[in-house]
């Protein structure tokens, strides 16, 4: 039997009833597949069916092969081990007991004898030189979806299921990733938003409100057919607006029409040049006339109205998110900020940032890069004030903003209007009203708690607090923006940065958010780690 999973007429619904698919139909075959849509559409719902946590409540799952999953974060028991995680601890303990020559007669028939080659080597793929012995919470987190990654090389299987597994990693480790996907030739299901990992894959499943499509190729291929697909849906939907415009118009006429004859008929009547018995079968008939000329208008109507409806369905309905922004009024010739020889640890004789020194003059856009901890985000607080150096000075020259991963500038108990009001005390209500609008926090949407918001919409809220003012802070901050985003929510993020004429620091490794927001200079923070 051919190796695959097949999805068929799958419903599910969470325990407070909410529906997340109805008769959902999808096949995957050996071939690297990616799942796109926005969050809580149901992506990983979908990846938990399938590997069985969760149960479909109508309609079966079939998978003909074996699966290894990656999970959207590597837990660090304090006493798991990369043996452990790989599913040979006891086999690698027999191992060790040989090596401290305490091994039993048992443990000599039952060895294993490649094993410790073959974890080296799954590590090497990903870039890693550990031993099977070291302990998960020894790692950062990005080594540890990079181990995890290498337990799925180990464990060989016929389908991966890795669900956003570049989150957390930096540039070197999902250059791993994705190097690792492009040469795996068995089977591979992927939920991610990293475009430079989409452009690895065979195909692409989307979900969204309006059920689930298959698209053959990469994500380049994936664009332009929703590109085709968008505009002969907004052509349908314009020829249908234009019939139902003709209908009514055509309808109006024949009214019109109509009513001029009943009205000739009887003037006729009133003269006397028509007998009544006559008249009266001719109002019969006008009237049955007007009365099927109706139901004709309704039918042609209801045709075009279903057209329309048709039409529509095969658009998912997205307003689109195009900001203008106020200027910050930054000079290109004014100095923001300068780093003069920063150097700063947590532990006394290991700084995390040594000799560190930067300068930004003007609207530049800055990216900073390395390795994990490298001391990015470290640096990130050092220059918003929040850490102070050991040695040397950070110099801030203009006001600033900063947004993280979890957008702190908001308190999340307060509304997106109270959290603008807060941050912008003296702008007036309609210019706060104006500027949540200009991020798509229109009426009741900026009455909304921040807690309650999604993350996508937790960080445009950020932006609008920040950038809405009416005088823009002149610097931005940004530290790593886009996790955990779906594509839709970075895409609304870059447009918003996109209309920003400030200078910007930006802590990331997803190249084309990098590339995106026009990024002119990139800085490389080294470490020791090996």
């Amino acid at each position: 039997m051919a190796k695959s999973i097949s999805v068929s007429d799958v419903s599910f619904r969470f325990p407070n009833q909410t529906p997340i698919f109805t008769n959902l139909n999808v096949h995957f075959g050996l071939c690297r597949t990616a799942i796109v849509g926005r969050n809580g559409v149901g992506k990983s719902t979908l990846l938990k069916l399938i590997q069985g946590q969760l149960l479909p409540s109508k309609g079966s799952i079939v998978t003909a092969g074996t699966i290894a999953v990656l999970n959207q974060s590597v837990q660090a028991d304090p006493q798991l081990t990369i043996a452990d995680l790989f599913g040979v601890g006891n086999e690698f303990a027999t191992l060790q007991r040989i090596e401290r020559g305490v091994g039993s007669e048992a443990d000599f028939s039952a060895a294993d004898w490649t094993l410790e080659t073959r974890i080296t080597s799954a590590l090497a793929r990903v870039g890693l030189a550990f031993t099977a012995d070291l302990r998960l919470a020894e790692m950062s987190g990005g080594q540890r979806t990079r181990v995890g990654i290498a337990s799925l090389v180990f464990a060989n299987a016929d389908f991966l299921l890795l669900d956003e597994p570049t989150n957390n990693l930096d540039r070197d480790g999902r250059n791993q990733v994705i190097e690792l996907l492009q040469n795996w030739q068995a089977g591979a299901v992927v939920i991610s938003h990293d475009r430079e990992l989409l452009e690895s894959m065979d195909s692409i499943i989307e979900l969204t409100s309006l059920g689930v499509k298959t698209y053959g190729g990469n994500w380049s291929e994936y664009q332009s057919q929703k590109t085709r697909e968008r505009q002969a849906a907004q052509r349908d939907l314009a020829e249908a607006e234009k019939q139902e415009v003709r209908l009514t118009k055509r309808n109006q006429a024949k009214v019109q029409r109509q009513s001029r004859r009943n009205r000739t008929g009887k003037k006729s009547v009133t003269k006397g040049g028509m007998p009544r018995i006559l008249a009266g079968a001719r109002k019969e008939r006008s009237e049955q006339t007007t009365a099927d000329k109706h139901l004709e208008s309704v039918r042609l109507r209801e045709q075009a109205n279903q057209k329309m409806s048709e039409a529509r369905e095969k658009i998912e309905i997205i307003d689109p998110f195009r900001v203008e922004l106020p200027s910050t009024n930054l000079h290109p010739s004014k100095s923001i900020l300068r780093i003069d020889d920063v150097t700063f640890g947590f532990e006394p004789e290991r700084p995390i940032v040594r000799d560190f020194s930067l300068t930004i003059t003007g609207p530049e856009r800055i990216s900073i890069n390395g390795r994990n901890g490298s001391g990015k985000s470290t640096l990130v607080a050092l220059i918003a004030g929040t850490l102070q150096p050991w040695s040397g000075t950070v110099d801030r020259r203009s006001e600033f903003a900063i947004l993280d991963q979890a957008v702190s500038v908001m308190e999340m108990d307060r509304t997106v209007r109270e959290n603008y009001k807060r941050i912008n005390p003296s702008s007036s209500e309609n210019e706060c009203r104006a500027a949540l609008a200009r991020f798509k926090f229109r009426s009741e949407a900026a009455m909304q708690v921040a807690a309650t918001l999604s993350g996508g919409e937790l960080l445009r809220a950020g932006l609008a607090c920040v950038l809405g003012c009416p005088v823009p802070p002149p610097l931005l901050i940004l530290d790593e923006p886009t996790n955990h985003l779906d594509l839709e929510s970075i895409e609304t993020v870059e447009s918003g940065l996109k209309a920003y004429d400030g200078a910007i620091i930006v802590v990331s490794h997803d190249v084309s958010f990098l590339k995106s927001i026009g990024v002119t200079r990139e800085v490389m923070l080294e470490d020791d780690e090996t």
